[in-house]
């Protein structure tokens, strides 16, 4: 085999993106000068020496290598590989790299998926670096060439035959030797190609190939492989007679196996039976407890016969062991025996949680379900909501409510396949999946097991979990739910899955579509306020050691700090800043300067510090060209503000505030309907001509994105060019057509919360969201004003102060 069919057979299976010549040369243009013809572009290698005429593939990770390799391949020059003298340097300097190294041609540069680069090199010459040029951006170097002389003497001719005798006396000490590898040190005659092939395959140290490499005489180059291979023939004939000793040994230790299990037989004759016995028939009885379905009490006997006949000492005994101790602590037939009481599961679930009226009537309702059909197919439930609105609590009352036990696991990051399924028993340290470990963890076979945080599932090249949880969230399917490890069915259809997640979006579809999905939005602040007296307070007392003789808080205090130091849909950061106060009282008591103390709201801004958030509205300015928008996040509802300014120009619109792609269409959108009705809105046409626009949208720092905006975006493009003045205590949402219509957006109750909270006072939404009315909580239906919009006029007159008929 040549050399040549080494390169092919590199190249061809090559794999990744390949990037061009062409591609790299319509970079930026150079900013240094071009590379001498007498000078080479150097890449420094950790550990890796290329032979001439060799091929390799070499993987580029430094920046300036890559540099460095992309300038090679657009010049399309050969570059100079030069070992480093340290493998740790980061970035060696000349002083850190030998000096002989070798002239390298790109055959292929290739960019992986992952992002990496690679490149395929052959290698052409030795040469040596005469200096060190300096100017650019990466190592260049001024080089000397060394060509290889045509020799033909009978030295060169007599070592060359030794050299191969050697080295196929190598070859055949290893294991399995390459026949490409054979047939290319029998073939290959040149005297330069044959040492550094050799070189190449069977010299294992870096250092020792630098070496070679650094020797341009052939006759010194091929005494010095010889020597190297003469002392690897002595190693690696050391190394069998190792082994060969070894498999004697092995040999002795199988005899004394059967005589020892000749002894047991004995024994067992005598009535002598040694401690295994008794371990043996206590599994056995384990079997029997559990009640096992009838095909996994099979393979369960099947496992305790190979184990019976086989030594403590082996290391398949302890797998079997540790197989058969999972498949015995498995409830199989154990179950909780709650009665389903609907009347005091009504009582429970509002005892843990107030407000809440239309998931607790779900969860009852599923109950009364159970109560009258134990034997149906359970649903696949999904809380969906933002942070700390009790989906994980929900979870635990529904569990108390039906006398089941609670488990829970978190699939936020799960990247792996087998932590849902399971590993197969063939590998080392194999366990089941988090399925069966936290049934197991249970005890019962029908307990309420809440899988936490489905929308963060992640994805990996071991494969898709959510693909695994298909079957497992399926009723169809999880009767017969077969994990890797244990390789037998388990019936799942008993448990009662509960899925949580902040953004349904984020799940995938076919997982979705397995699952029945609760919406649990935002709270308004009269919840919050029963929540932290009902909840929150109690916990944190008993968090910071306190009692309520000893620190006591007023609902005008809890009040301030909903208010003025949270801003969320939950009740997370409430209970945190809650406990916040209560940590500055216990430290107070426990330094002997109180012995009580009652917490009012003029004490909050002492312990919490100033106020971390004003009303939205007060933000505000009473200018033309200013309108509030609703808007939804993950984390709850928010008002948006859309500011937009005319200046001198020529019809310019500038978007501002890290938009996104449909927000931008809203706005072109909103300047084109305030365009073709500018007599109808009673705007001059020349005015958009000598004008340029400028819409902006406050914390540009977050991305924003969706539809919702248009009618906000027409009001405040309206508002620019009439110069009159939207009210500051209304808020809008809808999207826009062009011919005024507005149409409806998703989220209603979120953002109307969140104008509530804001301070707000009426609020505009499209005409078709009036379905959505009803999910709006009525404390804060009686606490805002509605206005329906079939059309932005309608925006208009409710909006705009001294606004004309339109």
């Amino acid at each position: 085999m040549q050399i040549k069919d080494l390169k092919n057979i590199l190249l061809g299976s090559t794999a990744g993106t390949e990037e061009s010549s062409s591609e790299i040369k319509q970079e930026a243009p150079l900013q240094y000068p071009p590379v001498p013809n007498d000078a080479l572009i150097i890449v420094p290698m950790r550990g890796t020496v290329l032979f001439p005429q060799n091929v390799s593939p070499l993987v580029i990770g430094r920046k300036l290598s890559i540099a460095a390799v992309q300038e090679a391949v657009r010049s399309e020059k050969p570059i100079g590989l030069l070992m480093q003298l340290r493998d740790k340097d980061e970035e060696p300097n000349p002083d850190d790299l030998y000096p002989v190294g070798t002239v390298a041609e790109i055959l292929r540069y290739i960019t992986a998926p992952d992002g990496t680069h690679h490149v395929v090199c052959q290698g052409m010459q030795r040469f040596r670096v005469q200096a060190f040029l300096p100017g650019y951006p990466f190592l260049v170097a001024r080089i000397e060439r060394y060509e290889e002389p045509e020799l033909s003497s009978k030295d060169v001719e007599a070592r060359v035959i030794t050299l191969k005798q050697k080295a196929l006396e190598v070859l055949a000490q290893s294991k399995q030797p390459p026949d490409e590898l054979v047939n290319a040190i029998r073939s290959i005659g040149s005297p330069p190609m044959l040492a550094d092939l050799i070189a190449s395959y069977l010299i294992s140290k870096a250092t020792e190939k630098q070496e070679i490499l650094a020797l341009f005489d052939i006759q010194e180059r091929i005494d010095k492989i010889l020597e190297l291979l003469n002392y690897q023939v002595e190693v690696l004939k050391l190394s069998n007679k190792i082994n060969e000793q070894t498999q004697e040994t092995m040999g002795q230790r199988q005899r004394e196996f059967v005589l020892r299990e000749q002894m047991k037989a004995i024994q067992k004759e005598l009535g002598e039976e040694e401690g295994g016995a008794a371990e043996i028939e206590e599994i056995g009885n384990a079997i029997t407890a559990a009640k096992m379905p009838e095909e996994v009490e099979k393979q369960a006997r099947k496992e305790l016969g190979r184990l019976q006949h086989m030594p403590d000492a082996s290391g398949e005994y302890s797998m079997i062991r540790t197989y058969l101790d999972w498949l015995t602590e498995l409830p199989w037939s154990v179950a909780s025996a709650g009665v389903i009481d609907i009347t005091k599961a009504r009582e429970i679930l509002n005892e843990d949680h107030y407000g809440l009226e239309k998931i607790k009537q779900r969860i009852l309702e599923f109950l009364a379900v159970r109560k009258l059909n134990p034997n149906g197919k359970s649903p696949i439930l999904c809380f969906v909501g933002p942070p700390g609105v009790g989906k994980t609590s929900l979870g635990r009352s529904i569990a108390r409510a039906t006398g089941r036990e609670f488990i829970r696991a978190s699939l936020g990051g799960t990247h792996d396949e087998a932590e849902i399924r399971g590993h197969r028993r063939t590998y080392i340290g194999a366990l089941p999946g988090n399925i069966i470990q936290s049934i197991r963890k249970a005890g019962t076979n029908n307990p309420v097991f809440m899988l936490d945080e489905m929308d963060k599932l992640g994805s990996g090249f071991q494969g898709d979990p959510s693909s695994a949880l298909l079957e497992v969230l399926d009723p169809e399917q999880n009767s017969t739910f077969r994990d890797n490890y244990l390789a037998v069915a388990f019936d799942l259809s008993h448990v009662m899955f509960i899925g949580t997640a902040n953004v349904l979006d984020s799940i995938p579809g076919p997982l979705r579509d397995r699952m029945e999905v609760i919406e649990l939005t935002g709270y308004t602040t009269d919840e919050k306020l029963q929540i932290a007296k009902r909840y929150l307070v109690q916990r944190q007392l008993e968090s910071s050691g306190l009692t309520p003789e000893q620190c006591a808080i007023t609902e005008n205090a809890i009040l301030t700090i909903i208010q003025d130091y949270t801003r969320e849909a939950g009740c997370r950061n409430l209970e945190r800043e809650i406990g916040s106060v209560f940590r500055h009282v216990a430290m107070r008591i426990a330094e002997s300067l109180v012995v009580n103390e009652q917490i009012d709201s003029e004490h909050i801004p002492g312990i919490l510090g100033p106020k971390k958030f004003d009303s939205d509205v007060a933000m505000r300015t009473s200018v033309p060209g200013v309108a509030t928008g609703l808007a939804w996040t993950p984390v709850g509802g928010d008002i948006l503000f859309i500011e937009a300014t005319r200046l001198p120009g020529n019809g310019k619109l500038i978007l501002t505030g890290q938009l996104g792609e449909v927000m931008k269409e809203s706005a072109q959108a909103a300047l084109s309907l305030v365009k073709s009705r500018a007599h109808e809105l009673g705007l001059q046409p020349e005015i958009f001509e000598k004008s340029d626009i400028h819409v902006h949208v406050p914390a540009g720092a977050i991305p924003k994105d969706g539809p919702s905006a248009g009618v906000a975006m027409f009001t405040a493009l309206y508002s620019a060019f009439s110069e009159k003045i939207v009210k500051n205590d209304v808020a809008m949402t809808g999207e826009i057509s062009l011919r005024g219509l507005v149409l409806p957006v998703g989220g209603i109750k979120e953002k109307v919360i969140a104008a509530a909270r804001a301070g707000i006072t009426t609020v505009m939404l499209p005409a078709r969201n009036q379905r959505d009315f009803e999910e709006i909580p009525e404390a804060v239906r009686n606490q805002l004003q509605f206005v329906w919009l079939e059309k932005v006029d309608d925006a208009l007159k409710s909006a705009v102060e001294n606004d004309p008929e339109t």
